[in-house]
C-alpha cells in the first residue's frame, strides 16, 4: 500500500493547545492629485508578486502560514498553528513583516500605472469611514455536545476583557471625543452567531475546527482588537486560554452572565475610569474590573489542577491583575509599556499637552494611526519599542526566523516543509489547514487530521517525489 494512503493513529493532546491568529490590515495609499485608485486596485499591485509565485493572492506560505486578499481588498495574514504563546507572538509579528514587504513592489506597480503614492499598512481595526475589520483569535478544543452552552459561559470574561487588552483608541462623537479601551467594541452586533460580517459576533460558531471533526472545535473569537505590543497579545490569548482551561475542567464558574452583552461591551469600552457597571442576569451590576477579578481569583485557586504553574503562566497573572489594578486605581503607568491601551494613552496624551489641542484634533487622529503604521520606519509604535518604551516578548532574531520557518512541534512543520519543497521543484500544488496535494497526479493528497502531529511517513514520502521531480 502506498505510504500516502495510511492515515497515522490519532491523538487528544490535552495539555496542549492550538492557537491561532488571523490579522486584516488597514490598506491605504497616500497619493496626490491623479486618477482616482480603488482600494481593490491598490490590493492588487500589492499582491502582484505573490500571484506571480503563488498563482492566486489566497497562498500559504513556506512558514505554513496563510496570506491573502479577504473582503474588502484587506489583506489578511493568518498565523500557523502555534502550540506555544511565543511561537503565536513570533508568527503574528512576522505577518506584519511579510506584509510589510510587499509595500515596495506594489508602490513601483503603481508608479508604472501612473500613479506616484506611498502604501501604508496599519495594523488595526477601524477606518476614517467607521468600516471595522478585524482580528480573529483561534484556539483548539475538545468536540462537546453542548459546545453553544460551553462558548456563551466564556462572553462575560470577553465582554469585559478588554480593560487589559484592548488597542486604544479616540472615540468621536457629535457631542466631542474620549478616549476608550476598545475600537471593536462599537462593532459587535451579536454575542454568538455562525456569521461573521452579516452579524458580526463576538464568537463565531461555524463549525470549521481545519482537524479531526470528531475530536475537536474550534473557539473561534472575533470581537478582539489588533494588538502592537507583544505582552498585550500575550496576556490576550493568555488569559482566554486560561479562562478556557477553567471551564473545560468543568471548574464552577462565578454566575456572571450579563443582561444585555451589546450595551454592557459598548459600555464597559467608553468608560477609561473602570467604574462602568453591567447589568447581570440576576440583575446585579458589576464593574468590569470586579468580573476580571473574578476569573483572576479563579485560575490562582486552581492553579495545578488546570495547568502547570510555569513561568510564562506567571508572567500572564501578573500582567493580568497589574492591568485591572491600572484601571482599578486609575494609575496606569505599571503597565503603560505592556498593555496597548496604556502605551497608545500615554502617547496621545503627551502630544495633546505638547500641542494644546482636544481630544478631536485631527492631528492626533493622525497619530493614532501612525501608531498602528507597520513600518518599521514610520510607525509610531516601532519608535516606541526602538526607544525602549515597549516590552518585549520575543527577539528580532525569533521573528525573522518565523518569517520564513513554520513553528516546528505542531502540523504546520509538515506543510511548511511541503510548501518550500514544492516551490523549489516548480511544482504545481493544492495546500489548505488540511490538505496537500501534488497536482497532476494520482493518489497523491495527505489528509492532516491531527494538528499536535510534527511527523508524518505519507508528508515524507510526498517530499520524496517532489526532491525527485
Amino acid at each position: 500500500m502506498n505510504p500516502t494512503d495510511i492515515p497515522p493513529p490519532l491523538e487528544v493532546e490535552p495539555a496542549r493547545r492550538i492557537f491561532g491568529l488571523e490579522t486584516e490590515f488597514g490598506l491605504h495609499l497616500d497619493a496626490g492629485p491623479g486618477r482616482p485608485v480603488t482600494p481593490e486596485e491598490v490590493a492588487g499591485h500589492l499582491f502582484h508578486s505573490v500571484v506571480q509565485w503563488g498563482r492566486s493572492s489566497n497562498v500559504f506560505l513556506p512558514n505554513a502560514s496563510r496570506l491573502y486578499i479577504d473582503v474588502g481588498a484587506h489583506p489578511e495574514y493568518a498565523t500557523a498553528e502555534c502550540d506555544t504563546l511565543t511561537d503565536l507572538i513570533a508568527s503574528d509579528k512576522a505577518g506584519e513583516r511579510i506584509v510589510h514587504a510587499l509595500i515596495a513592489g506594489g508602490e513601483e506597480r503603481l508608479r508604472a500605472a501612473g500613479v506616484d503614492g506611498t502604501i501604508h499598512l496599519y495594523k488595526n481595526n477601524t477606518d476614517s469611514a467607521g468600516n471595522s475589520y478585524g482580528c480573529h483569535e483561534n484556539y483548539l478544543v475538545r468536540r462537546r455536545a453542548d459546545f453553544k452552552a460551553f462558548a456563551s459561559a466564556l462572553l462575560p470574561f470577553l465582554v469585559t476583557r478588554q480593560i487589559v487588552t484592548g488597542a486604544g483608541c479616540i472615540t468621536r462623537t457629535p457631542s466631542g471625543a474620549h478616549y476608550s479601551f476598545s475600537p471593536r467594541a462599537d462593532h459587535m452586533w451579536e454575542g454568538m452567531s455562525s456569521a461573521t460580517t452579516r452579524s458580526r459576533p463576538m464568537i463565531n460558531t461555524r463549525d470549521e475546527p481545519h482537524a479531526n471533526a470528531e475530536l475537536y472545535r474550534r473557539m473561534h473569537v472575533i470581537v478582539g482588537d489588533s494588538t502592537m505590543a507583544e505582552p498585550t497579545t500575550l496576556l490576550k490569548m493568555g488569559a482566554t486560554d486560561l479562562v478556557l482551561r477553567l471551564m473545560e475542567a468543568r471548574v464552577p464558574l462565578p454566575e456572571l452572565t450579563l443582561a444585555r452583552e451589546m450595551q454592557a461591551i459598548r459600555d464597559v469600552a467608553h468608560d477609561l475610569t473602570g467604574r462602568a457597571t453591567v447589568e447581570l442576569a440576576d440583575g446585579r451590576r458589576l464593574t468590569a474590573v470586579d468580573v476580571q477579578q473574578e476569573y483572576i481569583d479563579l485560575v490562582r485557586g486552581h492553579l495545578g489542577g488546570i495547568v502547570e504553574p510555569t513561568e510564562e503562566v506567571a508572567r500572564i497573572l501578573d500582567l493580568w491583575q497589574r492591568g485591572v489594578d491600572a484601571v482599578r486605581t486609575q494609575d496606569f503607568t505599571p503597565v503603560e509599556t505592556e498593555l496597548d491601551w496604556a502605551i497608545k494613552h500615554r502617547l496621545v496624551t503627551r502630544y495633546r499637552s505638547r500641542l494644546g489641542c482636544p481630544l478631536d484634533d485631527p492631528r492626533l487622529a493622525r497619530l493614532e494611526l501612525a501608531f498602528h503604521d507597520v513600518s518599521p520606519q514610520r510607525g509610531l509604535f516601532y519608535r516606541l519599542q526602538d526607544q525602549g518604551l515597549v516590552r518585549r516578548i520575543v527577539s528580532d532574531a525569533d521573528i525573522e526566523r518565523a518569517v520564513s520557518t513554520p513553528p516546528q512541534s505542531t502540523r504546520a512543520r509538515l506543510r511548511g516543509a511541503f510548501v518550500e519543497r514544492a516551490l523549489a521543484a516548480g511544482r504545481d500544488f493544492t495546500v489548505d489547514w488540511v490538505h496537500l496535494k501534488i497536482s497532476g497526479s494520482s493518489g497523491t493528497t495527505v489528509l492532516l487530521k491531527d494538528p499536535f502531529r510534527n511527523e508524518d511517513a505519507r508528508v515524507d514520502g510526498l517530499l520524496e517525489m517532489l526532491e525527485h521531480a
